[in-house]
């Protein structure tokens, strides 16, 4: 999609067990982007999100945060142009 962007992003802290997954997946939904979200075997959270790049920074801001039972220590990320291939938003299983 042009002019879309695609962010992949690894949450690090207590983020699990925690509703991050559904927190992420309400935010993504409501900013109209398209992609993923599902837990790491190693404690963390990964994200990969697909639309405009200043909703695609909204959300980068709500990772930072996370939901109020969750304590964010680290947000990795990386950026790239949007594939289009991921249609709507969804959990994943653990990987």
């Amino acid at each position: 999609m042009p002019g879309h962007s695609r962010l992949h992003a690894l949450v690090d802290g207590s983020v699990q067990g925690v509703g991050f997954r559904m927190f992420v997946l309400d935010h993504a939904q409501a900013l109209g982007l398209t992609g993923w979200v599902r837990n790491t075997y190693d404690g963390r959270v990964e994200i990969v999100a697909e639309g405009p790049r200043p909703e695609l920074e909204r959300l980068l801001d709500k990772l930072r945060q996370g939901p109020r039972s969750a304590f964010v220590t680290e947000v990795q990320k990386d950026w790239g142009p949007a594939t289009g291939e991921i249609k709507g938003f969804n959990v994943r299983p653990t990987v």
